[in-house]
């Protein structure tokens, strides 16, 4: 009885050591020029010596280094090297399918996830739906336009290059065609539509490629910030007229703050949709 108290104690001990050294990690992720045993005690809410001894035994392993300011203390390359290691050996399908199956079952609606890829939205992913008849003609390796589909005006309104959306019209200007009467055409009008876009953190295809088709479409933010991705859910329109819209972006802006978090993305999620 004795022995196994004593290994039960010895075990909570090293969980304890273990939160409490993640915590001054992530505490000191915070200093990349280092921070002081003091400030650092403050932000990890510890005392100074508990600190002191878990700094120490990160600087025998090699993960904490002294800077040149007394008693001050940084995170070394070694955490670059575990950072690249682990987004080296992600693979976006497998990252994110559970996350898109679970969209899929909550909505019974077809899920989308495409790439940015050579000026096209291109799916990688697709799912048909569970409840709905409509099966939308899309396939895997399907590439969509830009300026007409959800999932496209994402990877144009969160484009790096602020001058990226002009390039792209004037250099696609033969091909951005009215394909119905929703489409839009006109730059200028685009440009609005992309500043709503940034604003709401959502966009809508709203029977813009296709009558009686509707897509609503979010970012998926990687660990650099940039949008590579896009999930989408697409139905007919008259099914999102039965649906409650706020539910069904409920249930993608999950999805994709949770896809987002998988590639290392942990600030605030930009949606502004509230209840």
């Amino acid at each position: 009885m004795g022995v196994t108290t004593s290994k039960q104690n010895t075990k909570s001990q090293g969980n304890q050591s273990l939160y409490k050294g993640l915590k001054i990690i992530e505490a000191l992720s915070n200093y990349p020029n280092g921070c002081p045993l003091a400030v650092l005690a403050e932000k990890a809410n510890m005392n100074k010596s508990t600190v002191h001894r878990i700094l120490q035994e990160l600087q025998t392993c090699g993960y904490v280094t002294p800077t040149q300011t007394f008693g001050s203390y940084r995170l070394t390359a070694r955490f670059v090297s575990i950072g690249q290691k682990v987004l080296s050996s992600l693979n976006i399908i497998n990252v994110s399918a559970p996350h898109l199956e679970k969209l899929n079952l909550i909505t019974g609606e077809t899920v989308n996830f495409s790439m940015f890829e050579r000026e096209k939205a291109v799916f990688i992913y697709k799912l048909e739906p569970t409840m709905g008849m409509l099966k939308t003609r899309a396939y895997i390796g399907q590439p969509l336009s830009l300026y007409c589909s959800a999932m496209g005006k994402i990877f144009l309104a969160y484009h790096p290059d602020p001058q990226y959306v002009e390039q792209y019209w004037h250099q696609n200007i033969t091909l951005i065609n009215q394909l119905t009467v929703n489409t839009i055409t006109n730059l200028d009008d685009m440009y609005k539509e992309l500043t709503k876009i940034r604003q709401t953190g959502i966009a809508y295809d709203k029977e813009e490629n296709e009558i009686g088709v509707s897509c609503i479409a979010l970012p998926i933010f990687d660990i650099a910030k940039k949008v590579n991705y896009s999930v989408s859910i697409s139905l007919s329109t008259a099914r999102l007229q039965l649906h409650n819209l706020d539910n069904i972006v409920q249930a993608l802006t999950t999805a994709a703050k949770a896809i987002s978090h998988e590639l290392g993305y942990y600030d605030k999620y930009p949606l502004l949709f509230k209840k």
